[in-house]
């Protein structure tokens, strides 16, 4: 068997300028540098010396109890891991030089610094800032940070913008017993952001759940990579401040929406929400077992409040658990007299362990997916035997999770704490409460959204992707970037998507003609580049039945359009043949300036921006994104069918939008299309208008989420004959992988991974599935046999450092492949891939004692020489 192997973790680089995760996330030598006049210095100083920091304290600056003095950076007794500048805007840069000098490459930069990005360049120290809160890590005694209340240990994470929502965070958790894993202050998000913080926690087991405080995303792609390998393995939400204050029409924030529903995050509105979420998502989990996730069954000592948290499910958009006659003789026996057969179920007011007990009972079934406890005080009740009864029945193991509302204040607020500090997600009101259950369902279902990972060729069919090129071709040599109506129409048409049938006229009498070989009733619409919605100057008519109807409605189209458009060039008309009527819906590809494209879809006809129906998502769709998208959307009751209209086709509804989408994947070219109206019909659906824009010569879109790369998709014959596909690595290869890893002798996996692990962690398997194509692949080997699930025989891997010419490589294969070439092949994959993508050199390092290996890599051109920092390690290299 060949081994390949990288000394440290995929995202832990070494040397000057390249990021050192550990040293910010875990650092064993922090340095406070402060000018004691700036008002943050004190803060930061007593917070760094109360939070019991389990290594090394030295302050430059300033004197503070707790830390080891020093004059200067250059006299430090030993090389911090982390900076945290207490300095005036124009000192941050000396500061970050002197310690990129004595080999710190991470900072903290609480204050100003205006410039940070450019310097975190200069320099080769990386900053979390600038206006950073802090981090802290609470395991370790890290409080580095402008906290007003130092956070407990916990298994929540909140990576944070604003300083003053992570102040009112902390403060509601502390209220809570709600404990944190980290708390990672980004700031301004100069530097460091969203991306590198999620690649950190996606892979840290005492992570259990993450807050996103979202304002300005830097590099889509890479927060989207992050933000899905995290989602993967626990929940991630996140809350927006001022997106509808940045855009009214609430466009962007609802693309923001589609984006993190893709990546798997739930998004919340407002801090309410958030510290709702967080109160159920750091505290309980779906069922082990499965189930849709919205089933959930009330149980009650008080009828009101029952009734309350029904019509909060209802409005939720979630259904009250359905219980079948087996389950209701049960419950029948075990509730008694006080239960009449439905949900919610009102016991009364129950003394004792009752509503705990039901609530157990009820979490046991398979008919439930959440439990929503309901308690109002009872006059006499032994309130501590109450809450009891409801900690046994949260803590039950295999069952569905309990949320609890303990209703009121006086009485009730001193029993929420004790139940918080017991560890139950326990909630003052019965919406409250709901809310949590909900919370746990959208979280399910955005995680299961996002293993949907569409190829770059979802199409049956091929496109006309030539004729799609000369029309681009012809714009161009025209030095248009706006389609006419029958171009755009003719894109649409090349793509597959059914079109009405149309003929250009220069002129009315053309016009006439056309409308002859068409075949009366026919449309007739203006033709212009420079009026894209021609029903704003009379530029559509219908209906027309006769040669001298259409010549008039010529006329009086060019009259109107000269009074009001003088400036509009005016190219003729497009007729075009009457289609039937039908369920007139908007399909839309535009530009987000955060996230690039995005698909609208919704009702349409010309009165569609004033309706305000439009559901997001982004490209590529495939059948199963189409289809959700079109669910969220209010046009999807009518295309259900109503009163005596029949039911639209569905499939070919979803079937334009993917080929829509199909566009934006081929041509980057295109920044805006529009498809308004598209009819659906029960036979099917036809696009009766489009409008199309070209982007500037030069410029192209970038997909937040990449197509996977389905070119790269290759087969090969080892030299037993046996043929395999290699293939780049999918977020489902995640099973496989593992028993990948369980097949390794001790020694693979020590010549791998440099450690004699027993087991890959999920989140480590999530990272190693779940790449930003565009900067890192990994291709497996896979065996497939008859029906049986995909045995996977080697893995290679390179990844993009951050100067984006050097890639770090690995690559081991299964023993029983040994000798057949595999290794090497891999290997040719990977020298492929870097040659598209840029890459210029192939870096790894490689254990001494790993013969096989050394002398593998110097058959592929690679030259060793032993590491300066590691005398049992040799680093490699190799240029492409």
């Amino acid at each position: 068997m060949l081994h390949r192997v990288m000394a440290k973790p995929l995202l832990t680089l070494g040397s000057r300028g390249k990021m050192r995760e550990d040293a910010l996330y875990r650092p064993r030598h922090v340095v406070l540098v402060a000018d004691p006049a700036e008002p943050i210095a004190a803060l930061l100083a007593r917070n760094l010396a109360a939070g019991g920091f389990h290594g090394r304290l030295s302050v430059v600056g300033m004197a503070h109890e707790g830390f080891v003095e020093a004059a200067g950076i250059a006299a430090l007794e030993e090389v911090p891991d982390l900076g945290v500048l207490a300095l005036p805007a124009e000192r941050v840069e000396a500061a970050m030089a002197e310690l990129g000098a004595r080999g710190c490459n991470a900072v903290v930069v609480p204050g100003a610094a205006p410039d940070l990005a450019a310097i975190a360049k200069r320099t080769g120290v990386n900053a979390l800032g600038q206006g950073s809160f802090g981090i802290c890590v609470p395991a370790i005694g890290l409080n580095a940070s402008l906290a007003h209340v130092a956070p407990r240990k916990g298994r929540l994470a909140l990576v944070c913008q604003s300083s003053a929502l992570a102040r009112a965070v902390l403060d509601w958790a502390e209220s809570q017993a709600v404990g944190f894993s980290h708390v990672i202050g980004i700031g301004g998000n100069a530097d460091l952001g969203f991306a590198h913080a999620l690649d950190w926690l996606s892979r840290d087991p005492a992570t259990g759940a993450i807050l996103l405080d979202l304002r300005r995303i830097k590099d889509r792609r890479a927060f989207v990579s992050a933000a899905r390998a995290a989602a993967r393995t626990r929940p991630v939400v996140a809350v927006r401040a001022g997106g509808r204050l940045a855009d009214p029409s609430g466009t962007t924030d609802a693309v923001m929406e589609a984006v993190l529903r893709r990546a798997g995050v739930l998004r919340v509105e407002g801090l309410d929400d958030l510290l709702s979420a967080a109160e159920t998502l750091a505290r309980v989990k779906l069922s082990p077992r499965g189930g849709p996730g919205d089933r959930i069954a009330i149980v009650a000592n008080a009828t009101g409040l029952g009734q309350m948290a029904a019509d909060a499910v209802l409005a939720g958009g979630a259904r009250l658990a359905h219980f079948g006659p087996e389950v209701l003789a049960s419950l029948a026996v075990c509730l008694g007299s006080v239960w009449h057969g439905g949900n919610p179920i009102i016991l009364g007011p129950v003394a004792g362990t009752g509503l705990g007990e039901a609530a157990a009972m009820l979490a046991g079934l398979g008919e439930v997916d959440a439990v929503v406890a309901l308690h109002a005080p009872v006059a006499g009740e032994n309130a501590e035997t109450v809450a009891q009864g409801l900690v046994a029945a949260a803590k039950a193991t295999r069952a569905a999770p309990v949320l609890v509302c303990w209703a009121g204040q006086a009485t009730a607020g001193p029993q929420r704490a004790a139940l918080a500090q017991a560890g139950l997600a326990v909630f003052p009101t019965p919406e409250a409460a709901v809310r949590g259950a909900l919370h746990l369902w959208q979280d399910r279902r955005n995680r299961l959204a996002a293993a949907e990972l569409p190829g770059r060729e979802v199409l049956a069919l091929t496109p006309d992707r030539d004729a799609v090129r000369a029309i681009v071709a012809t714009l161009r040599a025209e030095g248009r970037l706006e389609l006419t109506e029958d171009e755009a129409l003719a894109v649409l048409a090349a793509y597959g998507m059914p079109v009405v049938q149309g003929r250009v006229a220069p002129t009315a009498e053309h016009a006439v003609a056309a409308a002859g070989a068409l075949g009366w009733p026919v449309v007739l619409k203006l033709r212009s580049r420079d009026i894209p919605r021609k029903t704003e100057v009379g530029g559509v008519a219908l209906g027309l039945r006769s040669a001298d109807a259409l010549r008039q409605a010529a006329a009086a189209m060019i009259a109107t359009a000269k009074r009001v458009r003088p400036d509009a060039r005016l190219e003729g008309f497009v007729v075009q043949r009457e289609a039937a009527r039908g369920e007139e819906v908007r399909l839309r590809l535009a530009e987000d300036r955060m996230f690039g494209p995005f698909i609208g879809f919704g009702l349409g006809g010309t009165a569609a921006d004033v309706l305000g129906d439009e559901a997001f998502d982004l490209p590529p769709l495939n059948d199963a994104l189409a289809k959700a998208l079109i669910a969220r959307s209010r046009a999807a009751k009518l295309l259900g069918g109503y009163r005596d209209h029949p039911a639209a086709n569905l499939d070919a509804v979803e079937d334009a939008l993917v080929r829509l989408s199909q566009v934006a994947v081929d041509f980057p070219e295109f920044e805006a299309f529009r498809v308004n109206p598209l009819v659906a019909r029960a036979d099917g659906v036809l696009a009766l208008d489009a409008h199309a824009r070209l982007r500037p010569v030069g410029q192209r879109a970038l997909l937040a989420i990449p197509p996977y790369p389905e070119e790269w998709v290759t087969r090969w014959t080892a030299r037993s004959g046996e043929v395999l596909t290699i293939r780049p690595i999918r977020p489902e290869d995640a099973e496989a992988h593992a028993a990948f890893f369980r097949r390794l002798t001790p020694e693979d996996i020590r010549w791998r991974f440099f450690s004699h692990l027993r087991e890959l962690p999920p989140q480590q398997i999530a990272r190693m599935t779940q790449l930003d194509y565009d900067r890192e692949m990994a291709f497996v080997a896979v065996r497939r046999s008859g029906t049986a699930e995909e045995e996977l025989l080697g893995v290679s891997r390179l990844i993009r450092e951050h100067d984006g010419v050097t890639g770090e490589f690995a690559v081991i294969v299964d023993r029983q492949m040994k000798g057949q070439g595999l290794g090497r092949h891999l290997m040719e994959r990977l020298f492929d891939w870097a040659k598209a993508t840029g890459i210029k050199v192939i870096a790894g390092q490689v254990l001494a004692d790993n013969a096989p290996m050394l002398g593998f890599i110097k058959g592929l051109g690679f030259t060793a020489s032993r590491s300066p920092e590691d005398e049992e390690v040799f680093d490699v290299r190799r240029p492409v």
